[in-house]
């Protein structure tokens, strides 16, 4: 394999382990606990070391040399996989078949479309509003169906901004339209997002997403949450329980640790009852005095609010954010999603 692919995997995979080992040192315990759901640090420091024999052997020039015949593996497979040690010809007839499914995904991948309207969803009062730091940026909202074609919705969030985080975000939204048609549980969609995304060469930061499908007919909302903000479940009628709940995470982050398991769990929902989903631009947006503007005081305001509908609520979420920041420029993309249960 020529020196000069050695060295542009080099740099790709330094600048994964500089951004991986960045948030491992300067991220909050807190904020780690909800990126990492229930793995521990130690999984994500296994991520990093995994990725660290990676770039001894991109500087020894032995990444991607077959274990059997000490060949070396084609530069492709290497961009989708850089743990890969075996090469086409020392497959087994399974892990063949396996390689070219993943292959036939990434070619539909590439045709996959993107678009982005508000969906009519029997059960459900939607809103949602998005906007970049910059001109481009990472966060985004999607809604979709799931195999049986019952309907679906995701909001995800690449660590960072700008066009980087905007062309893997882009990437990330064309496989997820791709692969849930394919399936019907979130679990299983996050599985395979993390199996194309994990060790891909391209990407260098990790991405929270958050992941449901919702039945109608129940109004049964079932997510599998992949270290994405918790979103806000406010019931209308308690019924002796919180009226706030949070529906954490569930699963690590895209791309964060490399032993990974992804859980689901379900909700169901009455009419009047609001699902508030967000990205850190919210939370993490900041007053002149660089306090946050944090968790509680968007659950107070989802309280507040909680009889208006949906479009209304997003846009008390903004005018608040404004009157926090003082209209400050926001510094990290900001997406906000609500969902009001509705009667059928």
């Amino acid at each position: 394999m020529d020196a000069t692919v050695f060295e542009r995997f080099r740099i790709n995979l330094l600048e994964q382990r500089q951004n991986l080992a960045n948030w491992l040192s300067s991220t909050p315990d807190k904020k780690k606990r909800i990126r990492l759901g229930p793995a521990r640090e130690k999984a994500a420091l296994a991520h990093l070391e995994v990725l660290e024999t990676a770039i001894e052997k991109t500087e020894d020039h032995t990444l991607g040399q077959c274990e059997v015949c000490h060949d070396f593996i084609e530069a492709d497979r290497l961009e989708m996989d850089y743990t890969c040690c075996v090469c086409l010809d020392h497959l087994s007839a399974e892990e063949r078949n396996q390689l070219e499914f993943e292959l036939e995904l990434s070619a539909k991948v590439q045709q996959a479309l993107l678009p982005q309207r508000m969906p009519d969803i029997p059960g459900l009062e939607l809103a949602a509003f998005s906007r970049p730091a910059q001109i481009v940026g990472g966060d985004y909202f999607d809604f979709f169906h799931f195999n049986d074609g019952t309907p679906g919705l995701v909001v995800g969030d690449v660590a960072g901004h700008g066009m980087s985080a905007s062309l893997l975000m882009a990437s990330l939204q064309a496989s997820l339209r791709t692969l849930a048609p394919d399936y019907d549980s979130p679990a299983e969609v996050m599985r395979r997002l993390n199996l194309l995304f994990c060790h891909n060469i391209h990407l260098t930061k990790f991405v929270t997403l958050f992941l449901a499908r919702f039945e109608p007919q129940t109004r049964r909302l079932t997510y599998s949450n992949a270290g994405h903000n918790p979103p806000l479940l406010f019931r209308a009628r308690a019924n002796g329980h919180e009226p706030l709940t949070y529906l954490n995470p569930t699963g690590a982050a895209i791309g964060l640790i490399e032993e990974f398991e992804f859980d689901e769990e379900s909700v169901t929902l009455a009419p009047g009852d609001i699902t508030l989903l967000y990205t850190d631009g919210v939370t993490e947006a900041v007053n002149p005095h660089q306090e946050e503007f944090g968790q509680n005081r968007l659950a107070d305001l989802l309280q507040e609010r909680s009889d208006w509908p949906a479009q209304e609520l997003v846009r008390a979420v903004r005018q608040r954010l404004q009157e926090f920041t003082q209209s400050q420029p926001l510094t990290d993309d900001t997406t906000i999603v609500a969902a009001r249960a509705t009667a059928l």
